[in-house]
């Protein structure tokens, strides 16, 4: 099958482009070009990175969780003002007040957003394979994450990001 005049290689070395759901991973590529599914083995391989992937986006939102718990911890032992800070400055303390804190817990929370968002639709680019073998590992990998990271959250969005 063509697709508008697409330089490919070969004939044998095209990309299966699904947009229907299916069960073939005939020419299957997942999300590269580079990433083909040509033979069992491939395929086994192929779904245990997905699991993979999948379950490392929880944990990434759990490290996040973590960072958002300490950081919001360290700021509040904080001093308030620049009379406090000189109160309580010693060699053990930098000195530092709760804005130039936050100002820096911003920025990291910024980061570790962005590697969420960034994560999470690439999650949604292999699910739009529309391969059912593909969808599952992303069921799969979600579940295996949650039961291993999945600890400090009382609620649970499902969500590209």
């Amino acid at each position: 099958m063509g697709h508008g005049g697409m330089d490919m290689p070969s004939e044998g070395a095209q990309c299966s482009m699904n947009m229907l759901f299916t069960w073939d991973t005939t020419d299957l590529c997942i999300v590269f070009r580079q990433w083909r599914v040509s033979s069992t083995l491939s395929l086994i391989i192929s779904l245990l990175g997905v699991i993979i992937l999948t379950a490392g986006y929880e944990f990434v939102r759990e490290m996040s969780r973590r960072y958002e718990t300490s950081s919001a911890e360290h700021v509040n032992r904080l001093p308030n003002n620049d009379e406090d800070v000189r109160e309580h400055s010693s060699l053990l303390r930098s000195g530092k007040n709760v804005g130039d804190a936050e100002k820096k817990q911003k920025i990291v929370k910024g980061a570790l957003y962005a590697v969420q968002v960034f994560y999470s639709f690439f999650i949604m680019l292999l699910f739009m394979t529309y391969n059912g073998w593909v969808m599952l590992s992303v069921a799969i990998g979600a579940f295996i994450g949650y039961l291993g990271f999945g600890d400090s959250s009382p609620t649970k969005s499902v969500a590209c990001h």
